[in-house]
């Protein structure tokens, strides 16, 4: 530790080096972001104002919404930041109250999709009692419990996390603060870090992808007795589901579980714009493209606001005397 200067500032890599491309990169995560925004919040604003929505499932399909916006908003606002100034710096403060976010918003969606696996067994394995199984009090206390627990996990590893000092000016490989690539620059032991990722990585890995694939093995079982029109609505309801949690899995997976060396670095970047970007303006799509329900609601939705335009637009119109 001799002769090292402590560091405040620690610096991202970002997506590219070439300034020529660090507008045309700005453009387009910016528009990225705002469709997220707008197909997250018409999902969210959709399941509030339709009756036919207010459902239990359609409430975590509304809490995964809101965790996408939030997680989206942790991460692409500092890169385009970053992309506009060309700066590429972050403060440690700022950088680890980021990864407290990310690991908050990440994990709870992790956490959310085991819930609404088991959200899908109830109603198909056990319709007639779903409404006294997933009533309202459950379907809150499920999402609390699920930020709570994540809260607490995410605090655990930033506390040790801000017990690290940095003094390696080797930039961080990404364009966000993640957890793994700020212990490679610090220059302080890392031994209880790593040992906290990879026991809190076990035991969620475990027990969360239990909860959400073993569900669908009874879901599965069920439906294969079920008459060909029931059949079809509950794989449509699954489906969508279904292809949220192997998105966010295999590009998860990909990012964290590979090897590290230095020429996977560009490979790195691409998975965890996958990951972090384009995965929570895919969802909103998912859900309203492969789900009837949605697909009604959004056409109530628009008939509405037409409506309304015509009325404002008939008063607007000066009537002749």
């Amino acid at each position: 530790m001799e002769n090292q200067t402590i560091l405040y500032t620690l610096a991202l890599s970002g997506l590219s080096d070439l300034p020529s491309l660090q507008l045309p990169l700005f453009l387009v995560f910016l528009l990225v972001y705002l469709m997220t925004l707008t197909g997250n919040l018409l999902i969210v604003l959709l399941i509030c104002t339709d009756s036919h929505l207010q459902t239990p499932m359609y409430f975590f399909l509304g809490t995964l919404a809101c965790l996408d916006m939030s997680y989206s908003s942790v991460t692409i606002p500092r890169m385009l930041f970053d992309l506009y100034t060309q700066k590429m710096l972050i403060s440690v403060q700022a950088c680890i109250t980021q990864i407290f976010f990310i690991v908050l918003f990440a994990m709870s969606e992790i956490s959310l999709l085991a819930v609404m696996s088991y959200d899908r067994y109830v109603a198909i394995c056990h319709p007639l009692h779903y409404t006294q199984i997933m009533h309202w009090k459950i379907c809150v206390l499920l999402v609390l419990g699920v930020l709570i627990i994540n809260m607490v996990h995410s605090l655990i590893h930033v506390i040790f996390v801000l017990k690290l000092t940095f003094c390696n000016i080797k930039p961080l490989q990404g364009f966000f603060c993640d957890l793994p690539q700020v212990l490679i620059v610090s220059c302080s032991d890392t031994f209880i870090n790593v040992l906290l990722i990879f026991l809190f990585g076990t035991l969620f890995g475990v027990v969360i992808l239990a909860l959400t694939f073993c569900p669908y093995i009874m879901i599965l079982n069920t439906i294969m007795k079920m008459s060909k029109a029931m059949r079809s609505k509950a794989f449509s309801t699954c489906s969508s589901h279904l292809t949220v949690v192997f998105i966010f899995y295999l590009t998860g997976f990909f990012s964290y579980f590979h090897p590290n060396a230095k020429d996977h670095f560009a490979v790195d970047k691409v998975a965890t714009v996958f990951y972090a970007v384009l995965t929570p303006l895919v969802n909103p799509l998912i859900y309203s493209l492969r789900n009837e329900t949605m697909k009604k609601s959004l056409k109530r939705f628009v008939c509405k606001l037409l409506q309304i335009f015509r009325i404002k637009r008939q008063f607007a119109i000066p009537q002749p005397l």
